[in-house]
Protein backbone atom coordinates (compact mmCIF):
# COMPACT_ATOMS: atom_id res chain seq x y z
CA UNK A 1 0.00 0.00 0.00
CA UNK A 2 1.39 3.27 -0.91
CA UNK A 3 -0.37 6.66 0.71
CA UNK A 4 0.46 10.49 -0.41
CA UNK A 5 0.73 12.45 3.00
CA UNK A 6 -0.59 15.86 2.66
CA UNK A 7 1.22 18.52 4.28
CA UNK A 8 -1.89 18.84 6.83
CA UNK A 9 -0.78 15.23 8.07
CA UNK A 10 2.79 16.24 8.57
CA UNK A 11 2.53 19.06 10.39
CA UNK A 12 1.51 18.82 13.38
CA UNK A 13 3.99 16.84 14.78
CA UNK A 14 2.60 14.51 16.55
CA UNK A 15 0.16 13.01 13.79
CA UNK A 16 3.33 13.13 11.41
CA UNK A 17 5.60 10.96 14.12
CA UNK A 18 3.03 8.42 14.41
CA UNK A 19 1.93 8.24 10.54
CA UNK A 20 5.95 7.90 9.76
CA UNK A 21 6.96 4.72 12.73
CA UNK A 22 3.62 2.98 11.43
CA UNK A 23 5.65 3.47 7.96
CA UNK A 24 8.73 2.35 9.60
CA UNK A 25 7.07 -1.15 9.68
CA UNK A 26 6.19 -1.35 6.43
CA UNK A 27 2.59 -1.67 6.37
CA UNK A 28 2.89 1.14 4.21
CA UNK A 29 4.74 3.41 2.44
CA UNK A 30 4.91 7.00 2.08
CA UNK A 31 4.63 9.30 -0.72
CA UNK A 32 5.04 13.35 -0.99
CA UNK A 33 6.48 15.82 -2.87
CA UNK A 34 8.71 18.69 -2.91
CA UNK A 35 5.47 20.95 -2.66
CA UNK A 36 4.04 18.97 -0.04
CA UNK A 37 7.66 19.31 1.83
CA UNK A 38 7.60 22.92 1.04
CA UNK A 39 4.37 23.34 2.70
CA UNK A 40 5.41 21.87 6.04
CA UNK A 41 7.56 23.79 6.24
CA UNK A 42 5.81 27.09 5.47
CA UNK A 43 3.67 26.07 8.29
CA UNK A 44 6.33 25.38 10.51
CA UNK A 45 6.61 29.50 11.21
CA UNK A 46 3.74 29.34 13.11
CA UNK A 47 5.77 28.17 16.02
CA UNK A 48 8.14 31.41 14.61
CA UNK A 49 11.26 31.21 13.10
CA UNK A 50 12.45 28.40 14.90
CA UNK A 51 9.83 26.79 13.73
CA UNK A 52 10.69 26.67 10.03
CA UNK A 53 14.06 25.37 10.68
CA UNK A 54 13.23 22.61 12.51
CA UNK A 55 10.68 21.80 9.90
CA UNK A 56 13.53 21.77 7.63
CA UNK A 57 15.89 19.14 9.68
CA UNK A 58 12.94 16.97 9.89
CA UNK A 59 12.43 17.19 5.98
CA UNK A 60 16.15 16.19 5.46
CA UNK A 61 15.75 12.92 7.91
CA UNK A 62 12.29 11.87 6.64
CA UNK A 63 13.82 12.39 2.75
CA UNK A 64 17.08 10.03 3.90
CA UNK A 65 14.86 7.93 5.52
CA UNK A 66 12.31 7.15 2.45
CA UNK A 67 14.59 8.46 -0.34
CA UNK A 68 11.75 6.42 -2.78
CA UNK A 69 9.20 8.22 -1.00
CA UNK A 70 9.26 11.90 -2.83
CA UNK A 71 7.72 12.31 -6.58
CA UNK A 72 7.62 14.25 -8.96
CA UNK A 73 4.63 14.80 -11.28
CA UNK A 74 5.43 14.94 -15.02
CA UNK A 75 4.70 17.96 -16.94
CA UNK A 76 1.30 18.83 -17.92
CA UNK A 77 -0.43 16.04 -15.56
CA UNK A 78 -1.68 19.03 -12.90
CA UNK A 79 -3.03 21.07 -16.13
CA UNK A 80 -5.29 18.01 -17.09
CA UNK A 81 -6.89 17.93 -13.32
CA UNK A 82 -9.80 19.72 -11.48
CA UNK A 83 -10.01 19.59 -7.47
CA UNK A 84 -12.67 22.07 -5.68
CA UNK A 85 -9.63 23.92 -4.83
CA UNK A 86 -6.93 24.38 -7.48
CA UNK A 87 -4.37 24.97 -5.20
CA UNK A 88 -4.44 21.48 -3.71
CA UNK A 89 -4.05 19.78 -7.58
CA UNK A 90 -0.81 19.41 -6.74
CA UNK A 91 -1.65 16.85 -4.35
CA UNK A 92 -3.84 14.90 -6.58
CA UNK A 93 -0.74 14.83 -9.21
CA UNK A 94 1.47 13.78 -6.64
CA UNK A 95 -0.42 11.10 -5.39
CA UNK A 96 -1.16 9.52 -9.53
CA UNK A 97 2.97 10.10 -10.50
CA UNK A 98 3.79 8.14 -7.16
CA UNK A 99 0.95 5.38 -8.23
CA UNK A 100 -0.65 5.99 -4.45
CA UNK A 101 -3.29 4.27 -3.49
CA UNK A 102 -4.72 7.02 -1.59
CA UNK A 103 -4.12 10.42 0.26
CA UNK A 104 -4.00 11.15 3.71
CA UNK A 105 -5.45 14.06 4.22
CA UNK A 106 -7.50 16.24 6.95
CA UNK A 107 -8.96 18.50 4.24
CA UNK A 108 -12.03 15.54 3.09
CA UNK A 109 -13.88 18.63 1.33
CA UNK A 110 -11.00 19.76 -1.33
CA UNK A 111 -10.54 15.60 -2.04
CA UNK A 112 -14.01 14.76 -3.26
CA UNK A 113 -14.04 10.65 -3.43
CA UNK A 114 -15.79 10.78 -6.62
CA UNK A 115 -13.39 12.82 -7.90
CA UNK A 116 -10.24 10.54 -6.69
CA UNK A 117 -12.10 7.80 -7.50
CA UNK A 118 -11.38 8.22 -11.19
CA UNK A 119 -8.23 8.18 -10.85
CA UNK A 120 -8.19 4.94 -8.83
CA UNK A 121 -7.40 6.71 -5.34
CA UNK A 122 -9.56 6.87 -2.06
CA UNK A 123 -9.40 9.42 0.48
CA UNK A 124 -8.92 9.02 4.58
CA UNK A 125 -8.11 11.24 7.28
CA UNK A 126 -5.49 10.24 9.40
CA UNK A 127 -7.45 8.62 12.44
CA UNK A 128 -9.66 6.51 10.82
CA UNK A 129 -6.34 5.21 8.61
CA UNK A 130 -4.43 4.74 12.12
CA UNK A 131 -7.46 2.80 13.58
CA UNK A 132 -8.05 0.95 10.63
CA UNK A 133 -4.37 -0.27 10.64
CA UNK A 134 -4.39 -0.72 14.69
CA UNK A 135 -7.76 -3.09 14.17
CA UNK A 136 -5.95 -5.22 11.75
CA UNK A 137 -2.31 -5.16 13.49
CA UNK A 138 -2.55 -3.29 16.96
CA UNK A 139 0.99 -3.74 18.55
CA UNK A 140 2.08 -1.93 15.16
CA UNK A 141 0.25 0.82 15.89
CA UNK A 142 0.40 0.63 19.84
CA UNK A 143 4.39 0.71 19.56
CA UNK A 144 4.58 3.74 17.42
CA UNK A 145 2.02 5.75 19.43
CA UNK A 146 3.70 4.47 22.93
CA UNK A 147 7.16 5.79 20.97
CA UNK A 148 5.58 9.06 19.98
CA UNK A 149 3.98 9.25 23.75
CA UNK A 150 7.49 8.66 25.20
CA UNK A 151 9.59 11.18 22.95
CA UNK A 152 6.91 13.70 24.01
CA UNK A 153 7.66 13.30 27.38
CA UNK A 154 11.27 13.50 26.87
CA UNK A 155 11.17 16.68 25.03
CA UNK A 156 8.38 18.84 26.90
CA UNK A 157 9.29 17.34 30.46
CA UNK A 158 5.94 16.33 30.95
CA UNK A 159 4.00 13.43 31.68
CA UNK A 160 1.36 12.35 28.58
CA UNK A 161 -1.07 10.27 28.90
CA UNK A 162 -1.47 8.63 25.79
CA UNK A 163 -5.56 9.34 25.01
CA UNK A 164 -4.67 12.87 25.68
CA UNK A 165 -1.81 12.90 23.53
CA UNK A 166 -3.52 11.55 20.35
CA UNK A 167 -6.70 13.60 20.90
CA UNK A 168 -4.60 16.75 21.29
CA UNK A 169 -2.96 15.41 17.69
CA UNK A 170 -6.24 15.30 16.06
CA UNK A 171 -6.07 11.35 16.37
CA UNK A 172 -8.97 10.53 19.10
CA UNK A 173 -10.45 7.46 17.57
CA UNK A 174 -7.17 6.30 17.66
CA UNK A 175 -6.22 7.62 21.41
CA UNK A 176 -9.81 5.92 22.20
CA UNK A 177 -8.63 2.42 20.70
CA UNK A 178 -4.77 2.55 22.36
CA UNK A 179 -6.64 3.14 26.05
CA UNK A 180 -8.54 -0.19 25.92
Amino acid sequence: MKYLLDACVLFPTVMREVLLAVAKTGVYEPVWSDRILEEWALAARKLGPEGELQARAEIALVNAAWPAAKVQSPDGLEDRLWLPDPSDIHVLASAIAGSADGIITLNAKDFPRQILAEHGLSRVDADGFLLGIHKANPDIVSNAAEAVRQKAEHLSGQPWEMRKLMKKARLPRLGKALTR
